[in-house]
């Protein structure tokens, strides 16, 4: 889930448990998406919840403006499932409820809704569901 992300840290204990999650690491702070070291981590943390985090602090305007050719005004939700689906095509629901801060066990489809919004402002081929995966289709 953190493939297309380029981390860095310079804690090899991070390192090392990145590299297991099939992180992109890199070795210098200037090309990394994400600069681990500037997180602050209250441990213990749970795989799913370091991924959420992980995914969070992407530069989100970037990936809409890939997304949509500009600067978009969205609902955060809306806005964070684009940018979950732009970095991790062919998501499964329940990472992409993770990926977008809610919990998959708690009963809600408020990510359900918010990608019928997105269908419906941008046309049902915006957001693709193949096998069970979900990505960004077509505008």
């Amino acid at each position: 889930m953190l493939d297309n992300i380029k981390i860095y840290t310079s804690d090899k204990y991070w390192h090392s448990i990145f590299a297991d999650l099939g992180a992109n690491l890199v070795e210098s702070p200037d090309c990394a998406d994400v600069i681990f070291d500037d997180i602050k981590i209250n441990a213990p943390i749970s795989v799913d919840d370091l991924q959420s985090l992980i995914l969070n602090q992407f530069n989100k305007n970037d990936i809409i403006i890939s997304v949509f050719g500009r600067d978009m005004v969205l609902p955060e939700l809306q806005r964070k499932i684009v940018v979950a689906l732009y970095k991790n095509p062919n998501i499964q629901m329940r990472e992409l409820k993770l990926a977008v801060g809610v919990m998959p066990d708690i009963a809600t489809h408020s990510v359900e809704n918010a990608i019928y919004q997105l269908r419906k402002t941008f046309g049902h081929d915006f957001i693709l569901n193949e096998n069970g995966g979900y990505r960004i289709g077509r505008i």
